[in-house]
């Protein structure tokens, strides 16, 4: 059975509306990267070093970064060694196959949140400006109280015109108690407020907005720090998360982004937006390959429910559904020349 046919089997019934969402939000990566993958395979028929070298361009040009080509590049030659494989026939099922592997390979962690019942979790939430952190707070937000928890937003970017309002108006939407005080306050007492608030509440989860620019890296790690010492006072061992916020549009930009923020905070997760809006998708691969850090969440869209939990094999379906569609119109065709 082919790796295609194994991720449609396994999403079927229960996470198939999911799985429909990655692949409405990877439109664009697919229509760029995947149906010329399918032009390749269908113009070489061979598998031949030509083969990989075009191969490796169009990995580069949707920002899977180099590393990871290069990777992805000797696995599936030693595949096709092993097995002796001649021609192009299922080469997308094999390059999907071999993508989830280096997605699952090295330490292993887990793309679920760090939350656990009878305590107060806090959430750390960091990103530069204009990546759609905070709309990305309000989604988590909803989606947590969805689940069942009790949710309250600590609106720890006090730099920002207007960052402040905007996490208000997502309190108000999600019926979500957000803590708050004027513009210029200090961050790190909006937040002291905000866990004593959490804690006298009985509240599950505390998500923490925090500034997205400051004047330089040494200022950054300062007001980082300064944050992490008052949650940790006040709540063992928090943050229990530290997730950071990338816009996916920028590529090979957020990729520089999550290793500057790394180097000044323990970055537990990141929640990759805008997947939706952009053809270099495989930025997600990128990150996780090259820092270690797996990708907790994705925005596939602008609803409220298009924050979606990570799975590496649900953003290959989504990837590679064209592919899949084709061999599956493929065996059809197959078994009507054998029933004939």
């Amino acid at each position: 059975m082919s790796f295609f046919k194994k991720i449609k089997n396994k999403i079927s019934g229960t996470n198939e509306a999911v799985a429909e969402k990655f692949k409405d939000g990877l439109t664009k990566t697919r229509d760029s990267f995947t149906s010329k993958v399918n032009d390749l395979v269908f113009r070489f028929r061979v598998v031949d070093e030509e083969f990989f070298e075009e191969l490796e361009e169009l990995l580069l040009q949707a920002d899977v970064g180099f590393e990871t080509v290069m990777e992805l590049i000797d696995l599936l030659k030693e595949e096709v060694q092993r097995k002796n494989i001649k021609d192009t026939t299922g080469m997308q099922s094999l390059i999907s196959e071999k993508l989830v592997e280096i997605y699952n390979s090295g330490e292993e962690v887990s793309s679920e949140l760090n939350i656990v019942e009878g305590r107060l979790n806090v959430i750390l939430m960091v990103g530069v400006n204009g990546v759609g952190k905070t709309t990305t707070i309000g989604k988590m937000a909803a989606r947590l109280k969805k689940e069942g928890k009790t949710v309250m937003l600590a609106a720890g970017d006090t730099f920002r015109a207007g960052a402040i309002e905007q996490l208000v108006v997502w309190g108000e939407r999600t019926d979500v108690e957000v803590v708050r005080q004027a513009e210029g306050s200090d961050p790190a007492a909006v937040i002291f407020d905000a866990v004593k608030a959490a804690k006298k509440r009985n509240v599950d989860v505390l998500i923490c907005d925090t500034a997205g620019r400051l004047q330089n890296k040494v200022n950054l790690m300062n007001e980082l720090e300064k944050v992490h010492r008052v949650i940790g006072r006040e709540v063992e061992d928090a943050p229990h998360e530290v997730l950071l916020a990338l816009d996916a549009t920028t590529g090979q930009n957020a990729l520089i982004q999550a290793q500057t923020f790394n180097e000044v905070t323990n970055v537990t997760g990141i929640v990759l937006t805008k997947l939706d809006g952009t053809a270099k998708g495989g930025i997600v691969l990128a990150i996780r390959n090259k820092l270690d850090i797996p990708v907790k969440f994705v925005g596939l869209g602008e609803g409220i429910d298009d924050l979606q939990p990570f799975d590496p094999e649900k953003y290959v379906y989504g990837l590679f559904a064209n592919g899949l569609e084709m061999e599956e119109t493929e065996d059809e065709e197959n078994e009507t020349a054998e029933d004939k």
